[in-house]
C-alpha cells in the first residue's frame, strides 16, 4: 500500500514499534532499544532518530554499513583487475549514472569499479544498486548510512583503498565523464617505477606567491593531480592515505598529492605524472563544489590549505622540478 506520494504506508504495528523504541532511548535502555531497531528492520523499515523523535522509511534492497569502520570487516568482493575506479555517491543520481554508464562503456574489463553510497542521498544509492545489478563483476556497490559531510572525503577514500585488490587505485568524480577511453594513456604512466600517481589535470605550486596558489600544469612531471580523476598505486594509497582531517574534498587531493610525493621520495617512486596530449574526457557540472553551502565549502576548504602550508610551504624537495 502506497499514499499519494507513492511513499509506502508505514503499518501501525511498526508505528507502535518505533514509539516504543523511542521510550527505550529515553529511558537510556539501549538494549532495548536495540531490540527493537532489528525487529522494526525484519519488518522491511528503517528508523531514524530525528530532533521530533524518529523517521520511518521503507528498508532499502542493499545491504546498509552503519559507518565507514565496518567496512573493514565487511565481506566485500571486489576483483583482481589492473585498477579499480571509486566513486563516491554523495547524491545527483543522474550524474552518477552518466559517469557510470560512460565509464563502463569506454574501459575494459581490466577496469573494476566500485561505488562508496554515503546515506542514499536523493536516491543515488539506489540507482548505484540497480546499476550494480546490471553489470555484475564490473560494478560493486557499497553502502553506508554516514552522508559524506560526516564521513569525510578522506576517510571514505582510504577506506575504500584498504579493500580493493588492483595494483592501482583511482579517485573519480562524477563529474567526470569519458567519451572514449582515457585510462590507457594514464596506466601506461606507471610503467615507469618512479611514478606514484598520476591523471587527467595536473598543478604546480605556485612559489612565487608563497605558496598560497596553485596553477594548471601540462603533461608530464607535476606537483599534485586533481580529484577529478586521479590514479594511485594501492600500496602508496595505503601507506600514505589523505590526510584524515580532510572532510571536504576541496584541496585535499592537492594536499594528498604533496604527502604522497613527499611518501614516495624515500623509496624512489615519488613522482606524479600527466600523460602527452589531450584525454577523451569532459567535466559536467561539478556539484560537490557548486552546490554545496559556500560557508561550508570555504571553510574546509582553508583548514586543508593551512595544513599544506604550515606542512610543506618552502619544501622544494617535495615539488617537481623546475627550470
Amino acid at each position: 500500500m502506497t499514499d499519494s506520494t507513492d511513499q509506502p504506508i508505514v503499518p501501525e504495528s511498526v508505528l507502535s514499534l518505533a514509539a516504543e523504541r523511542s521510550a527505550a532511548r529515553a529511558a537510556k535502555d539501549f538494549g532495548r532499544s536495540d531490540l527493537l531497531r532489528d525487529e522494526i528492520a525484519s519488518l522491511g523499515w528503517v528508523v531514524k532518530d530525528t530532533a521530533d523523535g524518529f523517521a520511518l522509511t521503507a528498508k532499502p534492497p542493499f545491504t546498509v554499513l552503519p559507518n565507514l569502520a565496518a567496512l573493514a570487516q565487511a565481506a566485500v568482493e571486489l576483483p583482481e583487475t589492473r585498477c579499480t575506479v571509486a566513486v563516491l555517491v554523495d547524491g545527483w543520481p543522474d550524474d552518477l549514472e552518466t559517469c557510470l554508464r560512460a565509464l563502463l562503456a569506454n574501459t575494459g574489463d581490466d577496469i573494476a569499479v566500485v561505488g562508496l553510497d554515503c546515506g542514499d542521498v536523493d536516491g543515488a544509492g539506489t540507482r548505484l544498486h540497480a546499476i550494480a545489478i546490471e553489470f555484475p563483476g564490473r560494478v560493486v556497490e557499497i553502502h553506508v548510512d554516514q552522508p559524506l559531510s560526516r564521513a569525510g572525503w578522506a576517510a571514505a577514500i582510504a577506506a575504500l583503498a584498504g579493500v580493493v585488490r588492483s595494483e592501482l587505485f583511482a579517485v573519480m568524480d562524477v563529474s567526470t565523464i569519458l567519451t572514449g577511453d582515457a585510462m590507457p594513456p594514464i596506466l601506461a604512466t606507471f610503467e615507469d617505477p618512479s611514478v606514484v600517481a598520476s591523471g587527467w589535470r595536473g598543478v604546480n605550486v605556485n612559489t612565487d606567491d608563497a605558496w598560497r596558489t596553485f596553477t594548471d600544469a601540462g603533461a608530464g612531471e607535476v606537483d599534485a593531480v586533481l580529484g577529478y580523476l586521479m590514479v594511485v598505486r594501492t600500496d602508496a594509497a595505503r601507506e600514505s592515505p589523505p590526510n584524515a582531517k580532510a572532510v571536504f574534498y576541496r584541496n585535499a587531493d592537492m594536499e594528498w598529492s604533496l604527502s604522497l610525493r613527499e611518501y614516495g621520495s624515500a623509496r624512489g617512486s615519488g613522482r606524479i605524472v600527466v600523460p602527452d596530449g589531450e584525454l577523451p574526457l569532459r567535466q559536467d557540472r561539478h556539484h560537490a563544489y557548486h552546490d554545496t553551502d559556500p560557508d561550508y565549502r570555504d571553510k574546509e576548504s582553508k583548514k586543508t590549505y593551512d595544513r599544506i602550508l604550515q606542512r610543506f610551504r618552502g619544501r622544494a624537495e617535495v615539488l617537481s622540478p623546475r627550470e
